[in-house]
């Protein structure tokens, strides 16, 4: 059961990313806002896999990755649960949009990349108890470890005003690169975690 729900999560995560990408490059921003709910679901199920199996002198970077994955969860349902939901049926005035619309970069952007810098947070710290058993395991736990690096971007940009353009509402050419750049670097975790997964025993 233990492999069964981790295998899932990582079908899951693989999935959404891929249809995350798919939204992006389309444009259909309902749809990339109900996939993110999904991928956290998925990746908390695959991050409780790595848990599970983690040894006793790896077991409290287990426990941070998991903590770590819980708080992302958190952030990324109350971002994208208001968008789908109040943001999208309710007559909100401009100072309220300007809040809690997504595409404004206001205070529900800056949560969202706070809830991806968590995620980062969550991958090194898991990515330090993958045990290496195979090429492909070698691969993942060096690309969850990187991927750690992310935490930087995440948490320190919105501090910088950077997103202050945003205020339109206007899609920008350059977030959607760079969403698209993680994508493609995230996919490989949730494939090579559901290879992972189908080859323990």
């Amino acid at each position: 059961m233990n492999r069964k729900i981790s295998k899932i999560g990582a079908a899951v995560v693989t999935v959404s990313v891929f249809l995350f990408a798919v939204c992006l490059i389309t444009d259909l921003s309902f749809g990339s806002y109900v996939v993110c709910m999904f991928l956290a679901i998925g990746y908390i199920m695959m991050t409780a896999g790595f848990h599970y199996e983690s040894g006793e002198d790896h077991k409290v970077a287990a426990n941070v990755g998991m903590i770590f994955s819980a708080i992302y969860a958190v952030l990324i349902f109350l971002v994208y649960f208001a968008q789908t939901t109040s943001v999208r049926l309710d007559g909100l005035n401009e100072q309220a949009l300007k809040i809690l619309d997504f595409k404004r970069g206001g205070l529900i952007f800056s949560y969202d990349l706070l809830g991806y810098g968590m995620m980062s947070l969550s991958t090194f710290f898991i990515g330090l108890t993958v045990k290496v058993k195979s090429k492909a395991d070698k691969w993942l736990k060096s690309l969850m470890i990187i991927h750690g690096a992310f935490f930087i971007g995440c948490f320190i940009m919105p501090m910088t005003g950077v997103f202050g353009g945003m205020s339109d509402g206007g899609t920008s050419i350059g977030g959607v690169i760079a969403l698209v750049f993680w994508c493609i670097y995230f996919l490989p975790i949730g494939i090579l975690s559901l290879i992972h997964f189908n080859s323990e025993k």
